[in-house]
């Protein structure tokens, strides 16, 4: 969940690697820090508590010619945020960055406290303890020393290693945490991120597990942990600079909500025919003998990712009639011994591709011989690679650490999936025609509403931005996206917010309904409306302080506030109630003051367990 860039070339380390850093804040932000080398090995090493401004700061006031250097941003995993714990980390001639987690950090740390002494509290200055025991002073290849400590560690990671005595190269691992080498004219650069290399090369290689690399400026030589050498692919970074770029936006966040017409029309570009009312996915590399075979679904996302799958899951479920439909947290499933039946397919969703509970469940789940399709943002991600099959929902980076139209652009392609199954399960096509042509339409629909009501909800949003709680109500499809609004709440605004079925209120929920709180309430016109109507009224009954969120023209109760949709949609519109969610919290965090794109003891991509 941190980020680490890395040079050697020719310009000056300090400015690419402060620039780098800037790009990949959203991957950690309690501290950070940079060391850079001169021709001789001597070593500048800065680092800093808080966000990368900070460690600027202090480069302005130590600037070096320096063409040599690694890098890191931290989310804070062992020790508390401090500048002692900031990477890099020094151990004898060896300066290391580390993403990742080291579990048998202590067992290690108890036998090199006799050779070193340790000035933090992390476990990665355990594994640069241990890459200089390893290096008996440059007798051997800096590669060998890393090879041999990385024999012995237990956990994860993506490391870049210096050593003062060859500071004209750079050493990377990694196993679980990206790395991805940028190719570039007299220069090599490294991140974790390729956003950190837009700008100054479009030639990268994607690092893979248990890969080591030794780099110099005009070199690259990879091998194995086993020391087989790899034939490196070098691949084309297909992102440009302005797509993480704010583009006049105040924050990456609101930009990333406004983008959602664009991005889920590259979601179904070529993927809908509305003249035969089909959808065509070719990604998951299933035949239709395969997809009509399919008798059990497992979902396994975490977060927003989880919710997509759950909302995907309710749609899937009324479209086909065979299949059992499981959404899974990846967190909780990859340690549960749960049954897997014969016909199963997994769908394994995941923005960034690098989601580390979601990865072990792929593996998991590929050992037991379950086919796996990847639901992925990131193209080259390690997820994208391991699957057997994958649809890319081409939504575009996500540099706000809370994730928008991703959520938007995974469900719709799940949906698809679902209906490419049925379509191949003979399903009529009367019936998944009106599906088809409502996800047509949804991108105009998107549109219309963000045109429309930003300033409407921003006025909401002042009203209630003083609560401490909330409640967030749906039924049906809705229930999903109750949950994912509740999460965008909580994690940018900081309110506790939590969703409940709205049929569940009276099963517990109810017991809440004070003036600390206000009700959220996600209210479609479909065939649960009245029973959801019933449930507001509950609330009403019992003094709560009602938001309403409804597509029906009819709606009247007495609640405090209603925003009331004018679509099309029918079956999807719950997912443009969503936005309104996505608004609601982005307009509420605001009002408070807060750091929309990075909340605290947050990250972005989750890379650790």
């Amino acid at each position: 969940m941190c980020g680490i860039v890395g040079y050697v070339g020719k310009k000056n380390a300090q400015d690419f690697l402060i620039s780098g850093l800037k790009r990949l804040e959203y991957r950690g932000y309690d501290s950070a820090g940079i060391v850079t080398f001169d021709a001789k090995g001597k070593a500048t090493l800065l680092r800093s508590k808080g966000k990368i401004s900070d460690l600027e700061t202090k480069v302005a006031k130590n600037k070096r010619t320096d063409t040599v250097g690694i890098g890191h941003t931290r989310w804070a995993t062992h020790g508390e945020p401090s500048e002692r714990n900031a990477h890099p980390h020094k151990a004898g001639k060896i300066y290391l960055v580390h993403n990742g987690i080291i579990e048998n950090y202590k067992e290690l740390k108890s036998k090199l406290e006799k050779f070193h002494t340790f000035a933090s509290d992390t476990d990665s200055e355990v594994l640069a303890a241990l890459i200089n025991h390893f290096y008996l002073d440059g007798e051997y290849p800096l590669s060998n020393a890393v090879v041999q400590a990385l024999k012995l560690v237990h956990g994860t990671y993506g490391i870049a290693v210096v050593s003062e005595l060859k500071p004209t190269e750079v050493v990377v691992a990694r196993s679980g945490s990206p790395l991805v080498i940028g190719i570039g004219h007299g220069e090599t650069l490294i991140a974790s991120d390729a956003s950190a290399l837009l700008g100054h090369t479009k030639k990268a290689i994607y690092l893979n597990d248990g890969e080591v690399a030794s780099i110099t400026a005009d070199s690259v030589e990879i091998k194995t942990l086993d020391s087989q050498p790899v034939s490196a692919k070098v691949e084309t970074i297909k992102t440009d600079l302005a797509a993480i770029q704010k583009g006049g936006y105040d924050h990456f966040l609101l930009k990333e909500i406004m983008e959602q017409p664009a991005s889920l029309t590259e979601t179904l570009r070529g993927r809908i025919n509305l003249i035969e009312k089909t959808v065509h996915l070719g990604g998951p590399n299933l035949s239709d003998k395969e997809l009509k075979s399919i008798k059990h679904l497992i979902i396994v996302g975490c977060g927003t990712a989880y919710h997509a799958g759950m909302l995907a899951s309710y749609y899937i479920e009324q479209f086909t009639n065979d299949i059992t439909i499981e959404p899974v947290m990846a967190s909780e499933y990859r340690y549960r011994h749960a049954h897997i039946p014969d016909h199963t397919v997994a769908l394994i969703v995941s923005q960034s591709g690098e989601t580390a509970d979601t990865l072990a469940c792929l593996r998991d789940l590929k050992s037991q011989g379950v086919k796996t399709i990847g639901i992925v943002n990131a193209i080259g991600s390690t997820i994208a690679r391991e699957v057997d099959g994958g649809t890319y929902i081409h939504a575009g980076p996500e540099i706000s650490v809370a994730s928008t139209k991703a959520f938007t652009s995974q469900a719709v392609a799940m949906i698809m999936f679902g209906l490419t199954i049925a379509e191949a399960k003979g399903i009529k096509n009367s019936f998944i025609a009106p599906y088809v042509e409502e996800i047509a339409a949804l991108p105009n629909e998107i549109d219309n509403l963000l045109q429309t009501l930003p300033d409407t909800i921003k006025a909401l949003a002042e009203k209630y931005k003083s609560y401490d709680h909330a409640i967030y109500l749906g039924r049906d499809v809705s229930y999903p996206a109750a949950l994912e609004g509740a999460l965008k709440l909580k994690e940018i605004s900081y309110i506790d917010a939590n969703a409940y079925p709205t049929g569940e209120l009276k099963h517990g929920p109810l017991a809440l309904i004070d003036d600390r709180f206000f009700e959220f309430v996600l209210l479609p016109k479909d065939n649960l409306y009245d029973k959801s109507i019933s449930g507001v009224q509950e609330v009403l009954a019992r003094g709560g302080h009602v938001v309403v969120i409804t597509n029906s023209a009819e709606f009247s109760l007495p609640v405090d506030n209603v925003i009331k949709i004018t679509t099309s949609l029918k079956l999807l519109a719950p997912i443009l109630m969503n936005l309104v969610s996505q608004l609601f919290a982005y307009y509420i965090t605001t009002a408070k003051g807060f750091n929309v794109d990075q909340p605290r003891n947050l990250a972005k991509s989750v890379t650790v367990e």
